[in-house]
This record gives structure tokens, C-alpha cells and sequence, in this order.
């Protein structure tokens, strides 16, 4: 009788899924390149939609056997009615025999590129690629620790998704040698008692009846040992091991007094979206504390913080010791990776410039993993100059200046690019 394994687990809709996954890994370099021109041409909300992406057609093309130059051959091509063997075919025009293109050829010989569309999971996978939180650490158990799923040995029961085929086809096959091991020797027994009483029939026809009825028995007893059966099924057995927390908070911090104008704005808020995007799409245990100040400093959600329309004047100071006062509050250093990006254009009261160094470097980078610093404006101010001064002695502070939508992204990758850990 036949036997059949039907594996009912849940599958992915897309069947071509391994093909698609070597295919992304052996051009990998291509798409990185093609990623990065498309940032250029979209705006920062509208990076997490798909792509279509070019790729030349030289750089795809697979090695293959083919006939060298020279040689004596024939070749029969069908469909042809114009020309008969022997017959002289002239040169096509130039340009006439191209494949495709904007552009007429010189030669008459051109290739398309091939284009494919890159979903939104593979987009954000190849535009954050390679980047990281800098300095992130592994914090103590907390009192309600992260649970991970290990892997256990095997168990009898579980859920139908857990089961592993090559275990109980393994179970199932010991069990049918057990079984029906001494019954197939049994059967080969008497069949061969059968072979010989089968050279004499005449005077054996009562014990040929009998074995006969006694090997047809044995056989159907063989047959009934089910291929497998619930006793044979091996699940994977995962156990939950507490794990200890990554967890990390980003400070955004944002000038919004009134020498930011609206494209300096423009340009902070598009940063501070790359940002969340970043942070919300790699990280599990993110928070996220939103700052905006003028002559005042307040925490807000993530709504007011990219669309409200509050301005005043400038003591950056007083976002500092908000930041400040939060950590003391809600994150400790023990439990927490502390970061934070500001942006600014570096125009502040001249008065309070010194106090946001004395500030950041006693009461926030000593707190902090990652402190980044990014001015809108070309002109150096004050702030500029005072924040130059912890470069030196502050490893995990850097400072950036960006002045158009299109630095937006090499200077993101470049605050945030993954370190080579020895």
C-alpha cells in the first residue's frame, strides 16, 4: 500500500521566496548603490514604500557553453521564407537591430536593464543596513527581564507548527523494525519452507495449505503496522531563559526658537524622522523622549514635537537640564543605554552657550552612550564653538552640520554607522 507524509504547515505566499533571497545576497552591492541614489529622489516620510530598482544586464547575466569563432557549422532557423542556402544577407542599418532603449545604438546592438521591485521590508532592510547605536550594551536583569525562546531537545506533544518531520520519521522507522522485524523474519522462514515442500506438491499438499494460510496471515499482520503514528510524532521543545535587557532611550532634542526658520526646521524635523525610522524599525526595546525649546524647554509627544508651530527665543540650556531631569527621574544608566540627538542652527543667547558645555560635559555625556550634535545653519555660532571644545576629550560626542535635504542621509550614516568591535 502506499503511504503518503502531507506536511500541513502554514507556508509563505510568495513560493519563490529562496530563489529571491540568493538572488538579493549575490547582488547585494547593486541594490546598496540603487538604495542610495533613490534617497535622493523621495522625501524622508516617504522612504518605508517600495522601490523599483535597475540593475545592468551584463551583471546578471549567467556563464553559458556556446560555439567559438571559426569552425564550419549550419544552423536551420524556422520561420524563414526570404532567404535559401547560399543566399548573401546584407548588414542591418545601424541602429536597427537594437533591443530596446531611448537611444539609437552606433553599432545596432543595445541591452535593457533589468529592473525589479524591491518590497518595503527589503527597501528598510538595505537602507539601514550596516547601521547601529553606537556604544549599546547588554544592562543587568531588570525585575521584569526580556524571555527568550531556546531551543530544548525534543518533547512527545506540542503545537502541529513545532513538529519536526526528520525526527518522527525517525521514531516511526525504529518502531516499524521493532514491530515487524521478527514477523518479516518469521515470513521469510516460511517461505522458504514453502520453496522446497514446492518441489514435491503431491505429497505435501496439507502443510503447503497450511503454510500457505500462515503466511497469508503473517503478511496482512506486516501490512497493518500504520507507517506512523501518533506515538512516533517529535516536537521541538523551546524553553523560556530570561535574557538580559538592551534597553535604550533616544532624546530628541529640537530648536524651535525664531532664528530657525522654516527650512532649518524642515531640515531638523527630516533628520529626527530618518531617526525614528531607524530606531523603531532595529530595535525592540526603544524609547523615545521628545524635546522642543525655545526660551523654554518642554517634553512632548511625537505629534506636537514634528507639527507644532510654537516659537521664541533661544536658551538651549534649558533643554539640557529638562534631559537631564528626566534621566534622573525615569532612566537610570544602570538599566538604560542614554542617547541623544540635538538639532539646532547654534544661534543662542551668548550668556548661556558656556553653560550648556559646562552642562553637557559634567551632567549629560558622563550619563550618556552617544551624544550627536547637528547644526542647520553654515555659519559657525556660538554654541558651535563652545561644543568644539569637548571633541578632544569626549569620544562618544560628534557634531555634523547639514545644509540641504541631501546630506540628510550621508551624515545619518555617518553618526550612526556600525563599528568594527575588535
Amino acid at each position: 500500500m502506499l503511504h503518503q507524509i502531507i506536511d500541513r504547515r502554514l507556508a509563505g505566499k510568495n513560493k519563490s521566496i529562496a530563489n529571491r533571497e540568493r538572488f538579493l545576497r549575490r547582488f547585494r552591492g547593486h541594490i546598496q548603490r540603487s538604495v542610495s541614489d533613490a534617497v535622493r529622489d523621495r522625501s524622508i516620510t516617504d522612504m518605508e514604500n517600495s522601490k523599483s530598482i535597475s540593475i545592468p544586464r551584463k551583471d546578471v547575466s549567467e556563464p553559458f557553453f556556446h560555439h567559438g569563432r571559426g569552425g564550419k557549422r549550419e544552423a536551420v532557423h524556422p520561420g524563414n521564407q526570404d532567404y535559401l542556402q547560399g543566399d548573401r544577407i546584407q548588414r542591418p542599418p545601424n541602429g536597427g537591430s537594437g533591443e530596446g532603449g531611448s537611444q539609437a545604438s552606433k553599432d545596432g546592438e543595445s541591452q535593457d536593464d533589468f529592473t525589479f521591485e524591491l518590497t518595503r521590508e527589503e527597501f528598510m532592510q538595505y537602507f539601514f543596513e550596516d547601521l547601529e547605536l553606537p556604544r549599546l550594551v547588554e544592562t543587568n536583569l531588570t525585575t521584569v527581564p526580556n524571555w527568550k525562546n531556546l531551543r530544548a531537545g525534543y518533547s512527545v506533544d506540542g503545537s502541529p507548527n513545532n513538529i519536526d518531520v526528520v525526527r518522527s520519521l525517525r521514531s516511526s522507522l525504529g518502531r516499524r523494525i521493532a514491530l515487524g522485524g521478527p514477523l518479516v523474519a518469521k515470513l521469510r522462514e516460511l517461505e522458504a519452507q514453502l520453496c522446497d515442500l514446492n518441489k514435491q506438491p503431491n505429497d505435501y499438499l496439507p502443510e503447503i495449505k497450511l503454510l500457505e494460510e500462515e503466511i497469508h496471515h503473517l503478511k496482512a499482520r506486516i501490512w497493518r503496522i500504520p507507517f506512523i503514528d501518533p506515538f512516533d510524532l517529535r516536537y521541538v521543545n523551546r524553553v523560556r531563559q530570561p535574557q538580559p535587557s538592551s534597553r535604550a532611550v533616544m532624546f530628541c532634542v529640537m530648536d524651535v526658537s525664531g532664528s530657525m526658520d522654516e527650512q532649518r526646521k524642515d531640515l531638523s524635523k527630516r533628520f529626527f524622522i530618518l531617526l525614528y525610522l531607524f530606531l523603531t524599525r532595529n530595535y525592540e526595546h526603544i524609547e523615545v523622549v521628545f524635546i522642543r525649546h525655545h526660551t523654554r524647554a518642554d517634553e512632548v509627544d511625537e505629534n506636537t514635537f514634528f507639527h507644532s508651530q510654537e516659537s521664541g527665543g533661544t536658551v538651549v540650556s534649558s533643554a539640557l537640564e529638562l534631559m537631564h531631569d528626566i534621566i534622573t527621574k525615569r532612566y537610570s544608566p544602570n538599566e538604560w543605554n542614554i542617547y541623544c540627538a540635538q538639532a539646532s542652527d547654534g544661534d543662542n543667547w551668548n550668556d548661556d552657550s558656556p553653560k550648556c558645555r559646562a552642562i553637557l560635559e559634567s551632567q549629560i555625556l558622563p550619563l550618556t552612550r552617544y551624544f550627536a550634535y547637528i547644526q542647520v545653519a553654515e555659519p559657525e555660532q556660538n554654541l558651535w564653538t563652545e561644543y568644539e571644545n569637548l571633541l578632544d576629550t569626549h569620544s562618544h560626542f560628534a557634531m555634523k552640520k547639514v545644509m540641504s535635504a541631501a546630506e540628510i542621509y550621508p551624515v545619518f550614516r555617518e553618526l550612526f554607522e556600525k563599528q568594527v568591535h575588535a
